[in-house]
């Protein structure tokens, strides 16, 4: 076994990839880059970024822009990342965008009913398409594509280039919170949207998930990719925490409770609510529906509870 490999398993000391040098000024050239298959590509991100100057200027037009992030895919991210941006809009009157970063699996179009409508290049840039569920605006890949069952294949540098197109070419305009709906995991996505908006100073990320043992257990792997990031975590999401009753509205533990706020009590970090498992926001989710049209639904509830601590954290503008 490499000495490489021996220091990724030896627990009780610090790993090659704690101490992988991607995020400095020596990526690509150290003597830890040897060998790497991605050492050519770190080389190219060292040098000066064509696309920062735009997108500095597109998101210094936006006050909050926030990133929503899992650790493990099926938490229900998509759906929160989707559904707080309508609250933001429609319980607090800001002027609200989504940008679906998951460039393999697209689902924004489809949460924010927006499919089938076509994505203008202007001569201000690409007019993000204009979800009538709160008025949102909406940027994916989904809508690109000439069909939903189109496949994405592309390999790590494109898909960088993609979302610093996303950033910088579409006229998002003046708008009060950029929801940034980001793909399972810690990669190439994560790594290329934090460099670009670094210049603007992000507010940070939600992390969504839910309460089962192994899905607490990848969050601190996203807390720890955050803080190596530098990158503000604004709170904790516990989404299917629970299963709303659809006669009553009573909702009943399935999995543990209150593993999210425990985590958030190890961290020291905010919790900024739960969401149960509810058959009318999986409904509306699916047809592209505004659960929050329902005052008595419990998820709507939630939702401005959570939409209410985000605003009140970040200070209302």
């Amino acid at each position: 076994m490499s000495n490489k490999v021996k220091d990724v398993d030896n627990h009780n000391g610090p790993s090659v990839l704690l101490g992988c040098p991607s995020l400095t000024a020596e990526a690509g050239r150290s003597k830890m880059c040897e060998g790497c298959p991605g050492q050519a590509l770190c080389q190219s991100l060292g040098k000066t970024d064509p696309y920062q100057e735009g997108i500095d200027l597109r998101m210094n037009a936006i006050t909050h822009k926030i990133l929503v992030v899992s650790g493990k895919g099926g938490v229900g991210k998509s759906s929160v990342a989707a559904t707080l941006s309508i609250a933001l809009s429609q319980y607090f009157n800001q002027k609200s965008a989504l940008l679906d970063l998951d460039i393999c699996g697209p689902s924004a179009t489809k949460l924010m009913s927006v499919i089938g409508e076509p994505v203008i290049n202007t001569e201000y840039g690409w007019k993000p398409l204009l979800s009538p569920l709160g008025n949102v605006k909406v940027m994916s890949v989904g809508a690109i594509i000439q069909s939903d069952s189109c496949s994405i294949t592309f390999r790590g540098p494109r898909k960088a280039q993609l979302i610093k197109q996303f950033l910088k070419d579409t006229f998002w305009g003046r708008l009060d919170y950029l929801i940034c709906d980001t793909p399972p995991g810690t990669s190439d996505e994560h790594l290329t949207v934090i460099s670009a908006l670094k210049n603007t100073k992000p507010d940070g990320v939600i992390i969504v998930t839910t309460p089962q043992k192994v899905a607490l257990k990848t969050i601190r792997k996203e807390v720890t990719f955050c803080q190596k990031m530098g990158i503000r975590i604004l709170g904790i999401v516990e989404n299917m925490s629970g299963y709303a009753c659809p006669c009553c509205g009573v909702v009943s533990d399935i999995f543990n409770s209150n593993d999210g706020e425990s985590l958030c009590k190890e961290y020291g970090l905010e919790f900024l609510g739960k969401i149960p498992l509810d058959q009318e926001f999986v409904r509306c989710c699916d047809l592209g529906d505004n659960v929050l049209n329902r005052d008595d639904n419990v998820v709507a509830k939630c939702f401005y509870e959570i939409a209410a601590n985000l605003h009140n954290l970040l200070g209302s503008t």
